[in-house]
């Protein structure tokens, strides 16, 4: 009996430490879908920088997501372009890996105005995105999203 138990405790112990090296070795990336305070963002490497695209905007579903446009863009031409499809930022060299990019730009739509900009890949997977003027930075961090393409070519959308 003390034989059995034994066993049974020392399988648990073992299935839980395998679980926990799972769990730590869970590598995350600066790449993929994200949820914004505004939006759903897609990161992926253009070329050898790290780009991030809008590709959903969270309005009302009465207004087409495309016929939202950048008016207070500083640059007056730019103010009939759709924020959806937007790469939000620049700069950033993509180093596969990395836990830190700085030295960029992201540029806020809801501002118009374009900031320097530094990005971590937090412990929790999430991504915190700095704008800063002078040297006052903010902050938002990004959640990382899985990503499912329905049937129909729609898109299901689901927190990590």
């Amino acid at each position: 009996m003390i034989k059995k138990n034994l066993k049974d405790i020392f399988i648990i112990i073992f299935v839980t430490f395998l679980s926990l090296e799972i769990y730590a070795n869970e590598s995350y990336s600066m790449i993929g879908y994200w949820m914004t305070s505004q939006s759903i963002v897609l990161t992926e490497k253009c070329e050898i920088e790290l780009c991030a695209t809008i590709e959903y905007i969270f309005i009302g579903d009465e207004k087409d997501q495309k016929s939202i446009t950048d008016t207070k863009n500083r640059d007056r031409s730019l103010r009939e372009r759709s924020i959806v499809g937007i790469n939000l930022i620049s700069g950033f060299k993509y180093i596969e890996d990395v836990k830190k990019l700085s030295g960029g730009r992201i540029y806020d739509p809801g501002r118009g105005r374009t900031f320097k900009s530094n990005i971590y890949l937090l412990e929790n997977g999430n991504l915190k995105v700095e704008g800063c003027l002078l040297n006052v930075c903010g902050h938002e961090e990004w959640k990382p999203l899985n990503v499912t393409l329905n049937d129909n070519g729609t898109m299901n959308f689901e927190l990590k």
